[in-house]
């Protein structure tokens, strides 16, 4: 990989940077949408267990914290995307996260769980968790690729082949 950075062009190399850095506030967006779902399957699970909770015990309550949390960034590890965007949940991983909740009746979890059984939330468990963590996979990907193209910035900027001066000159 390296000597196919070390053959792009400065503008090149900042274009495709900015490129992945897109993709990836959309499949940030995305990654926590499938995250909040499948938090709200678990606390459904949870629920009937009947196990003792300090909160509520609808899925509304627990509706409102996995939205503060993980739609707007503040989940652990989760960052907000770099600027405000109407656009981040558009797109195909979108509409396979929404595809995958209709087939697997994630609607009714959300509406209070009526008539979905034990299986079905398992299978609907199962299929959130394969999803955000296909999607956590390519996203490590994307972020080798971020990184190594930001290296090669840095390398050139520091063995003087590019200079700081027509950075600032291009904005």
């Amino acid at each position: 990989m390296a000597d196919e950075l070390a053959s792009m062009s400065l503008e090149d190399l900042r274009a495709e940077r900015s490129r992945l850095q897109d993709e990836d506030d959309r499949v940030s967006y995305v990654r926590r949408a499938a995250q909040a779902r499948l938090d709200l399957v678990r606390a459904e699970r949870e629920r009937r267990s009947g196990a003792p909770r300090d909160d509520e015990t609808d899925l509304s309550g627990e509706l409102r914290r996995v939205l503060s949390h993980q739609l707007t960034g503040q989940g652990q590890g989760a960052r907000p995307p770099r600027e405000d965007r109407d656009d981040l949940a558009d797109g195909p991983l979108t509409a396979e996260l929404d595809q995958l909740c209709a087939d697997h009746g994630f609607h009714a979890v959300a509406a209070g769980a009526v008539g979905v059984d034990d299986e079905a939330l398992d299978a609907l468990e199962h299929a959130l968790d394969d999803f955000e963590r296909r999607v956590s996979s390519d996203r490590r990907q994307r972020f080798e690729r971020i990184d190594a193209l930001g290296s090669e910035l840095v390398r050139r900027y520091r063995d003087g082949e590019a200079n700081v001066d027509s950075l600032l000159a291009d904005n």
